[in-house]
């Protein structure tokens, strides 16, 4: 994507990331667009295999049981925004966040490169180099995309849906090209061309980072003992590589679904934690006291949408398999396709969401963050509301027509817009200067919640469960609505305690 970015008059103010204040867009949001898209485009094509190839039995796959590759898919997604807290703070202290997404780029491609070596231990191996390539690149570009934009207001939300349609754009061409290839020439060709989508994002970045300016250039929050915190990130990594050897051995034996019952508390842990830390420790004024807490309570919220959203890549991609009509006109579609419908719908709708919050912002008609999310939750709610009626007649009927997924995938995206790009707009206004990075990886530890508790629940309605479908989907939309109802009525208060930062 290409745009004309007016030149600042002379007089035009020039904040401290060198953009002009009076521009449309600062052109480094193009390079961060792109950046995201090459990176969403390796993710999602590599997530839309992840279930699939774990319980194939037919084609080369790893014949797990449903529950175990659910666990093990819920795992996965939870951590790859789990370690965007360490990750945050790397950058915040030691690299900056240019650096901390260069470096996170390249040790990405190298674990989707690592997947299409057909071995057990590679394709554990490159999850985990998926993983920590992440931890640098994912709060690390967030971060820059709010720096670009100072000043706040509309303009940064509307900045912030254009950035979010290059993460769609990528998340739209990655399962179509990944999951074509694993269906029609083998799972690891999909996982390789996940690879080549991180390294074309590497190479772009490379050439067009002069644009970000000083955004991000350094860290935000440098360290006074750098050489003690790479001595604690060294330590760390090899506690890692010494797991994996012993699991890769036999030495250890991890039970995933055990493993994703703890995980979720551990996270909650983590979040309250580091709360409590910058309340207390951090020295943060009563001002930056209100609006983190305001971020508190979004990331509960935030927790719940994606519980219920990102049951996309499990058990939605299990129904997608095995109980919708894929053979059309002598041609069976890959169901990782599927995987493609939430992004095109983002590609088509982001420039309504964005053009809304824009006209509504000049009529002085700007809905709160709050009411935003209730939004978003009550659409999520919908959603699954169409799974419960899809699910009972598949149950009954067998195979069903994809529209039960196309109506719920469409119902989430607007959702998903009504809150994935304005709370990550939110958290970069409401986070404390001093850790924004740390911020943003709080933020995103709540996705990580969300895709764990997603793993786990679609693990209750797949393989010998799935009579309990309609059931489990019904709960998801009775508890959506309680909490959006409940974000509906305290909007107010709120909003007073984001004063300044809406």
């Amino acid at each position: 994507m290409t745009a004309s970015i007016p030149p600042a008059s002379p007089s035009a103010e020039v904040p401290a990331s060198g953009v002009p204040a009076t521009a449309a867009h600062p052109r480094g949001i193009y390079t961060l667009f792109f950046t995201e898209m090459w990176e969403r485009m390796s993710y999602y094509g590599m997530r839309a295999l992840l279930v699939l190839y774990m319980v194939d039995t037919l084609k080369g796959g790893m014949g797990f049981p449903d529950k175990i590759a659910n666990s093990i898919y819920g795992l996965y997604t939870c951590a790859v925004y789990l370690v965007a807290l360490p990750g945050g703070w790397i950058a915040d202290r030691l690299l900056g966040q240019q650096q901390a997404v260069m470096v996170g780029g390249i040790i990405i491609a190298l674990g989707h490169f690592t997947l299409a070596y057909p071995s057990p231990s590679a394709f554990f191996l490159g999850m985990l180099l998926v993983i920590l390539g992440t931890a640098l690149l994912k709060p690390s570009v967030s971060s820059v995309a709010g720096q670009l934009y100072p000043e706040g207001g509309a303009r940064r939300d509307a900045g912030f849906t254009l950035f979010y349609m290059g993460v769609n754009l990528g998340g739209f061409l990655g399962p179509l090209v990944c999951g074509y290839l694993a269906d029609r020439l083998g799972w690891h060709w999909g996982f390789a061309a996940a690879g080549v989508g991180m390294t074309g994002g590497v190479i772009q970045y490379s050439l067009t980072r002069r644009h970000l300016g000083h955004a991000g250039s350094q860290p935000s929050n440098p360290s006074n003992t750098p050489g003690r915190d790479w001595a604690i990130v060294f330590a760390a990594l090899g506690i890692i590589a010494l797991v994996v050897t012993f699991s890769m051995t036999g030495a250890i034996r991890i039970n995933p679904v055990g493993v994703a019952d703890y995980a979720s508390w551990t996270i909650a842990g983590v979040a309250a934690v580091w709360v409590v830390y910058a309340f207390a420790l951090a020295g943060l004024t009563a001002t930056e006291k209100k609006r983190l807490s305001v971020v508190a309570i979004l990331f509960g919220t935030s927790a719940l949408f994606w519980s219920g959203f990102e049951q996309a890549g499990s058990s939605m991609n299990l129904f997608a398999k095995r109980y919708t009509q894929l053979h059309y006109f002598n041609w069976d579609i890959p169901a990782a396709w599927f995987q493609s419908i939430n992004s095109a719908c983002i590609l088509i709708f982001a420039p309504v969401f964005s053009w809304l919050w824009l006209v509504l912002a000049q009529r002085k008609i700007t809905p709160s963050i709050s009411a935003k999310f209730s939004f978003g939750l009550v659409l999520l709610a919908a959603g699954f509301l169409v799974m419960f009626f899809g699910s009972k007649l598949a149950l009954a009927v067998g195979q069903v027509s994809p529209l039960w997924l196309i109506t719920t995938y469409l119902l989430h995206t607007w959702g998903e817009l009504a809150l994935s790009p304005v709370g990550l707009s939110a958290v970069t206004k409401l986070a404390p200067a001093k850790l924004t990075a740390q911020t943003m990886g709080i933020w995103f530890l709540a996705s990580s919640l969300g895709n764990l508790l997603a793993g786990r629940l679609a693990g209750e309605v797949t393989g010998e469960n799935a009579g309990q479908m309609p059931v489990q989907f019904m709960h998801v939309v009775i508890m959506a609505a309680v909490v959006a109802v409940a974000l509906a009525i305290f909007a107010k208060p709120l909003r007073r305690l984001a004063s300044g930062a809406e």
